[in-house]
């Protein structure tokens, strides 16, 4: 039953949308309405406010790392399930009618609790990818890929590499249009301006 408990509070903290939260704070539009419609940093970065994309990004990776942590403390048996856990949750909020975001950063954060060098390596190979080539969706793509590497390096095949293989497809899954954006040579860059600007907030607005 503890795992069980702890499973199911990562999933709530995972459904915590903070794209969605920090937008609300900042009197933004609501990220699932324009650019992608995915609610994450990349998207909120699009409305040209920094410090809301900074402290999405703070806040869907901390909530990653601290389920992780949590359980690392209680349930010890249970870590590698509060991160796959935590990561669903990001995906499939219960909160916010399910409508997720494609789980990047909380799969960092995720990652970084489990095993600090499983997570740095990670965190590493997505900045240098996006630094050569700044595509979001490819340098997701690619540290993903590295993410199993490490933790099979670290752990073997066990529950720990069978929970980030989960992450891992479900990351490819979530990112299937941008890969058919990538090979048709239309993905957009990072720092590029969206095609259209971003909807004013309205006062009905969910």
């Amino acid at each position: 039953m503890e795992i069980v408990f702890t499973v199911l509070g990562a999933y709530l903290l995972g459904s915590i949308s903070f794209a969605i939260v920090v937008s609300r704070l900042f009197a933004l539009p609501d990220p699932r309405t324009f650019g992608s419609k995915n609610p994450g940093t990349t998207n909120v970065l699009r409305t040209g406010k920094k410090t809301a994309a900074v402290l999405t990004l703070l806040g869907d990776g901390g909530k990653g790392w601290l389920a992780v942590f949590l359980a690392s403390i209680f349930v010890p048996g249970a870590v590698a399930y509060a991160g796959l856990a935590v990561f669903l949750g990001h995906l499939f909020p219960v909160f916010h009618r399910f409508r997720g975001g494609k789980g990047v950063a909380t799969a960092a954060g995720a990652l970084l609790g489990l095993d600090w060098r499983i997570g740095l390596g990670t965190i590493a190979t997505w900045a240098i990818i996006l630094a050569f080539f700044r595509y979001s969706s490819l340098a997701a793509l690619v540290a993903v890929a590295f993410a199993m590497v490490f933790t099979v390096l670290f752990y073997g095949f066990g529950v720990e590499a069978a929970c980030v293989l989960a992450m891992s497809l479900l990351l490819v899954w979530r990112h299937k249009e941008n890969i058919g954006r990538l090979l048709r040579g239309e993905e957009s860059r990072v720092g590029a301006k969206a095609s259209a600007e971003p909807p004013a907030p309205s006062a009905d607005e969910p």
